[in-house]
């Protein structure tokens, strides 16, 4: 996958997206595969914030019950196993436990019809060739079974535990990736760190977007006859600055929070009634991931950030309700922050707030014929949302083009490089790693971990540095900016 910004310049294509998290890269995936001719640009890194800053489950979504979205329980459950299918590689089965202390009949016998529902609207999920992908049902286990496979979960009054399953992508950076990687493979033209700067607006529609390369500052035009915008958090915002107005539709923001402690279970991941929601344990890379919180954000997407008082509120949350673990806030190997785009409904808690997805014709709304945004939505339903999308585009230019086969077309088996310098050198030829961070955060996940350390950071950056011709003071700000990941405002 090479970055080719003279085509993006010269050609002229069916479909712009701008936008290169999972949604974005989702869309483009699937109109290559339809033989469209397409662009994607993206500020940063593709996956670089929301995408990659997110709990690493591929999941049903079993508390939207509580809300009665059945038929977003129902799409995110058939999603989740057109993953396990097309991505085998990437995404994989990860059984539950939810722990009952002090229940009472009553909250078992609620929590069991739950998931029974969830069970029967997760019908197909057997329905996959490999049966190392399928998931079980669930089943609930005493406190004595419960206990034997996670002593963690003793505490006073403890009942029992049910088990259920749902599906983790340890690595959402990469899946992304290899997603992006085959949309190239198909023909999409694809480039991270390229900054949509203004929409081409002419006559009540738009043609594309004058851009800039962030790494070398040239200024160009990719013009397309549909444009879609794909960036997350910051899609309204974007909006409101292309149009010169507020958009039509509004985004609210939530911030959660993840860490990365030492490994607190054995291989369940736990899933903890809190506070009236919940919180998750979820083992990954021989250490747990706790998260995740959720609070309205009102800042600059840019600003978002993990700081003392986010640790030590989670912790205290954790500790709470699993007393077992007792962890420290020196327990935190490393902590990153998402945001949630969540479509405005008038409510204040976002906790509550609709996960669903909408794609937006901002012809019919806003008078720019040509011009889509996709907001909303989650990981796991991207593909789905992606299909709405290219299905909008296909029926806007008038054209033939092929169904979609996103749902059955299988993602790129992931490749294996040994040795630090290798990895380092295979991200910057093949994966268009431009910066120290991309390497390090998302095609290695060397920095996932916490800080890999000064001789490590200075290490890779001099390989870096000897491939793509930096000088001394461009490879002390790429350290500096990937130390940054690692640094904790405690005074807040």
């Amino acid at each position: 996958m090479k970055r080719d910004l003279e085509r993006l310049a010269d050609d002229q294509f069916d479909l712009l997206v701008i936008g290169g998290g999972i949604t974005g890269i989702c869309v483009a995936r699937d109109a290559a595969l339809r033989g469209l001719r397409v662009a994607l640009i993206e500020k940063n890194d593709f996956a670089h914030a929301t995408s990659a800053h997110n709990s690493r489950l591929i999941h049903g979504g079993l508390r939207y019950l509580r809300n009665f979205e059945l038929r977003l329980v129902r799409e995110s459950l058939r999603e989740r196993r057109i993953w396990l299918r097309i991505a085998p590689d990437y995404v994989h089965p990860l059984p539950f436990l939810l722990p009952l202390y002090k229940t009472g009949w009553k909250a078992r016998a609620t929590l069991s019809a739950g998931l029974s529902l969830y069970d029967l609207l997760a019908f197909d999920r057997g329905w996959l060739d490999d049966p190392a992908q399928r998931l079980p049902g669930h089943r609930w286990l005493d406190a004595k079974a419960a206990l034997e496979n996670e002593p963690v979960l003793e505490g006073d009054g403890f009942d029992g535990a049910f088990e259920y399953y749902d599906a983790q992508m340890p690595s959402p950076e990469r899946l992304a990736l290899a997603c992006a990687v085959d949309a190239a493979a198909n023909g999409a033209v694809l480039a991270n760190h390229l900054s949509a700067d203004a929409l081409l607006l002419r006559d009540g529609r738009a043609e594309g977007a004058r851009v800039t390369d962030v790494c070398g500052e040239a200024q160009f035009d990719v013009r397309a006859a549909v444009t879609l915008i794909a960036a997350g958090p910051w899609a309204d915002l974007f909006m409101a600055s292309a149009l010169g107005k507020p958009a039509s539709h509004r985004l609210v923001r939530s911030k959660g929070i993840h860490l990365v402690v030492p490994a607190t279970t054995r291989t369940y991941a736990l899933t903890v009634a809190a506070n009236g929601g919940h919180f998750f344990v979820l083992p990954w890379r021989g250490h747990s991931l706790l998260g995740t919180t959720d609070a309205p954000f009102k800042g600059s997407p840019e600003d978002v950030a993990v700081n003392g008082h986010d640790i030590r509120t989670l912790l205290d949350i954790v500790n709470a309700n699993l007393p077992s673990a007792r962890l420290k806030p020196e327990d935190v190997r490393h902590s990153y922050a998402g945001l949630r785009p969540l479509l405005a409904d008038g409510g204040s808690d976002t906790y509550a707030a609709s996960r669903r997805a909408e794609l937006i014709d901002h012809g019919k709304d806003d008078g720019v014929s040509g011009l889509f945004s996709a907001i909303g939505g989650k990981w796991t339903t991207s593909r789905q949302l992606a299909e709405q999308a290219v299905d909008a585009v296909v029926a806007r230019l008038g054209e033939p083009a092929r169904a979609c086969v996103t749902a059955v077309s299988k993602i790129p088996a992931a490749t294996v490089t040994n040795g630090v310098e290798a990895q380092v050198l295979a991200a910057v030829r093949q994966e268009m790693a431009l910066t120290l961070e991309d390497v390090v955060m998302r095609r290695t996940g060397i920095g996932l971990l916490g800080d890999p350390g000064a001789a490590m950071l200075d290490r890779i950056s001099r390989t870096m540095a000897a491939e793509l011709g930096w000088d001394e003071a461009r490879r002390a700000r790429e350290i500096a900016a990937v130390e940054r990941n690692f640094h904790i405002d405690e005074r807040a």
